[in-house]
């Protein structure tokens, strides 16, 4: 007895060093020969034959302790030893971690302490400015003008004002109060007959599958209270949109979700999609073409996943007897020309609304064609959504959230310079979304080109996301993004729906008091020179300076420059706009050279 009583001491040491070890603690030094100075040593004793004596030890101190202790003390160390054999032996049958295999029991502190280490990192250990995709400083904005508090700071800014890549807002000495009326944007181009008037800042595509029927519907009410619009994202037009009331604009992907046939491979129906555009909370409709987490990248929805309500809002069959796909390109057009001749073809079929694509940019050259097939065919978007690479979504593979794609900067400069150059920027309308929160975010977007924002993570801020990035888990704890009934009715739909309403108010607020500071009625004076970025090694740059490509002049990738008739100098593109319409290679340091 006294022999397994020092063999369990013993190991109980080593068992508390371990865990001490794996949680980020240290232990001070001893004498020479002690444990604690070679404690990475200490880690490797511990072997399936010491965890069974320690067991052993465990067994004779429960009988020890209810016979000399009390019998409610032993049966309590009786059951943990219990679990500490259950544990132990289960790890030891296992095959799917060595881990655990090698140190039973042990092994599991490993994977408990993986499990928290989101949390004690966001709670305990990062800095305000540090965290991605949303940091502390950022996320704290959206909650406090959502729950309508104070979202004011003392003392000044915490940003290093000299450090690269600083950018703020040049105001001036004559400020002015911008309207917010005057700011809001009619889409709808000559060859529309039922233009939308959007605000500034909007929320961005998000399906319904991926969010709960609770944040879906928290959503489309926000957006009737504040008057601005709501993406439905690819996954149809669900009740829970139409339910809220508030403006919607029906995001047709790939699979064609409410205007299509079929499961593994999907058709476009006409008259299926004729019926549901030609509802009065459908005012606009975009094709996706790709998203920015995730560009030219499907997804396939398990059959399995297919509840009731997402095969109404999608146009499947339910039961569901198949998986259904969305493909990574549309089957209905195959060429830049196809696109502008199906945007015509929607276009009719809904009456006259606004129809428009969304796209992350890939290859400029790609893009370029795509305007040019708008003037040969004569057919041009009423608006044009540019994706940022830096964009969210539910699930993608690393890779490709990672790697694939362009930041919406250089995409949204590219594409308002193309336009413009093309002499199409008045008729086509551009919406840019790519981590959109505060009201300076908003001014910078629309100084880079951009008419209209979207936003889609800052909206889940608002309904209370905290960012625990369980969004492709189904278990996201404040019911958002999860089907998981116990977990979304914890989302209360009215109160919600203020707190989105109230941030979107305040939010658009801050941003036409800045541009009311910089000179301007609204925020359609904004430009490109308003807007300050530090680089290291040229000191301060407007964003004209930074993106020159965003003052092209009307029409200038039309004609060559040179002298017109009068005798005034005719201005030309830029000529990293010039190669990509000419399709050569890209000759601008932002870009590269040929």
């Amino acid at each position: 007895l006294k022999r397994s009583l020092c063999l369990a001491t013993k190991s109980r040491s080593i068992v508390f060093q371990q865990v001490a070890c794996m949680s980020g603690g240290s232990m001070p030094p001893t004498p020479r020969g002690g444990g604690w100075k070679n404690f990475p040593d200490l880690i490797e004793k511990w072997n399936p034959k010491l965890f069974k004596g320690v067991g052993v030890g465990l067994g004779v101190g429960a009988v020890v302790t209810g016979a000399l202790v009390s019998p409610l003390a032993g049966a309590a160390l009786a059951v943990a030893t219990g679990a500490y054999w259950k544990v132990g032996l289960d790890d030891m049958r296992q095959t799917d971690h060595t881990l655990r295999r090698n140190f039973p029991v042990l092994g599991n502190a490993r994977y408990l302490l993986e499990s928290i280490r989101p949390e004690i990192r966001q709670y305990f250990i990062e800095s305000d400015s540090e965290e991605q995709p949303f940091d502390r400083q950022h996320r704290a904005i959206a909650y406090q003008r959502a729950k309508d508090s104070t979202d004011t700071i003392p003392f000044g800014t915490r940003r290093d004002v000299y450090a690269p890549n600083y950018e703020f807002a040049a105001q001036s000495m004559f400020p002015q109060t911008a309207s917010h009326e005057l700011s809001r944007v009619l889409i709808g181009g000559p060859q529309c007959k039922q233009p939308y008037s959007s605000d500034i800042l909007n929320v961005s595509a998000m399906s319904y599958g991926a969010l709960s029927a609770n944040a879906v519907l928290a959503l489309s009410r926000a957006a009737k209270q504040g008057n601005f619009y709501h993406n439905t994202g690819e996954g149809g037009m669900s009740r829970y949109h139409l339910e809220g009331g508030g403006a919607l604009v029906w995001n047709v992907g790939t699979g064609y979700f409410g205007c299509g046939t079929g499961t593994l491979v999907r058709s476009f129906d006409a008259h299926m999609f004729q019926d549901n555009a030609s509802k009065e909370n459908c005012k606009m409709v975009e094709i996706k073409l790709s998203q920015g987490a995730k560009p030219s990248h499907g997804g396939m929805l398990p059959k399995g996943k297919i509840t009731q309500d997402i095969a109404e809002a999608r146009g499947l069959t339910y039961p569901a007897v198949e998986d259904c796909n969305s493909p990574p390109t549309h089957s209905e057009f195959h060429s830049p020309e196809g696109l502008c001749e199906f945007i015509a073809k929607l276009r009719e079929l809904s009456g006259g609304k606004p129809v428009g694509f969304k796209l992350c940019v890939g290859k400029p050259e790609e893009f370029s064609a795509l305007i040019k097939a708008m003037l040969t065919t004569g057919i041009a978007p009423d608006f044009i959504t540019i994706d940022g690479a830096e964009g969210g979504t539910g699930a993608a593979p690393p890779e490709f959230s990672n790697s694939v794609g362009m930041p919406m900067a250089e995409a949204l400069t590219l594409a308002h310079g193309l336009l413009k150059g093309a002499g199409l920027r008045d008729q086509v309308k551009i919406i840019a979304a790519g981590k959109v929160l505060t009201g300076f975010s908003v001014v910078r977007t629309l100084a880079m080109g951009a008419d209209v924002c979207n936003s889609a993570r800052a909206m889940l801020f608002a309904l209370g996301c905290i960012q625990s990035l369980k969004c492709n888990t189904n278990t996201c704890p404040t019911g958002i993004t999860t089907q998981d009934p116990r977990l979304m009715q914890g989302l209360h739909v009215p109160s919600k729906a203020d707190r989105v309403a109230s941030f979107q108010a305040k939010t658009v607020h801050v941003a036409l008091e800045i541009t009311g500071a910089l000179g301007h009625p609204s925020a359609h004076a904004i430009t490109g020179k308003d807007i300050y970025r530090r680089i290291r090694s040229q000191g301060l740059r407007n964003f004209e300076e930074v993106y020159p490509w965003i003052t092209t002049p009307d029409g200038s990738l039309l004609a060559t420059p040179g002298h017109v008739p009068g005798g005034e100098q005719k201005q030309g593109a830029h000529p990293a706009l010039q190669s990509i319409w000419d399709g050569g290679r890209i000759v601008h340091p932002m870009w590269g050279r040929a």
